[in-house]
């Protein structure tokens, strides 16, 4: 920025007579407000960056995993799962029925298991235990180094939990966690409970498979319990 100079003849010399002398002024002014708008401006731009970076999903923390299991007899089931690193949520699309897909979700971080079944009209919530949180584990670990999984029909466990509904207990979704309430927005929602099995008067109503890279599938049926 230029300066300005302004001669001034008010300074008198010894022998009477006035001498020309130069007097600067520089603009300080305008010099802060141009500091102050840029630096106002970069603010700007930094808080801007920051919460664009925060409200914006990163996709690049989501993997698609396929896992590919043979059923009981030789038939190839493939599901998807959709793995959620940063927030430890993993999506499970499994095959109910010909062409029909429910859903299961694990939220890892709030120790909650979410079930969608695509026949229903509610969803289902239990918390998590410690063979969940192993078979999920399983999952975000080996989801890092690959997205397929072929299990093998001699080698995969197979097991059988039972899930008695609690009808009286119902939650409203829009209490639930982020990844839940989506799930389950349209929807009834049920808190269920582990147990043996169903008994000879309770009816199994339906089940859902769900196989894990750790080449364990769990079959998950469900029945009602009465109020």
């Amino acid at each position: 920025m230029a300066m300005c100079c302004k001669r001034s003849e008010n300074h008198v010399e010894e022998g009477g007579g006035p001498v020309a002398s130069p007097r600067c002024r520089f603009p300080h002014r305008a010099l802060w407000l141009s500091l102050s708008a840029s630096l106002l401006l970069t603010v700007l731009v930094l808080g801007l960056t920051w919460h664009l970076g925060l409200s914006r999903p990163s996709s690049q923390s989501l993997q698609v995993v396929r896992i590919t299991v043979p059923d009981e007899v030789g038939l190839a089931i493939n599901q998807t799962a959709v793995v959620d690193q940063q927030n430890h949520v993993v999506t499970f699309s499994v095959a109910s029925a010909p062409n029909q897909r429910s859903t299961v979700v694990f939220d890892v971080k709030h120790g909650l298991i979410c079930y969608k079944p695509v026949h229903q009209d509610s969803c289902f919530l239990r918390k998590m235990e410690q063979p969940d949180y192993d078979h999920v584990h399983s999952l975000l670990h080996e989801s890092a180094h690959k997205s397929r999984f072929r299990l093998s029909a001699n080698e995969t466990q197979r097991q059988m939990e039972f899930l008695g509904v609690l009808a009286a207990s119902q939650v409203e979704a829009a209490a639930l966690e982020k990844p839940l309430q989506a799930l389950c927005q349209d929807r009834s929602v049920h808190w269920t409970r582990m147990a043996k099995g169903p008994g000879k008067q309770r009816l199994v109503y339906f089940c859902i498979d769900i196989c894990f890279p750790s080449n364990v599938c769990v079959s998950v049926c469900f029945y009602y319990l009465p109020e």
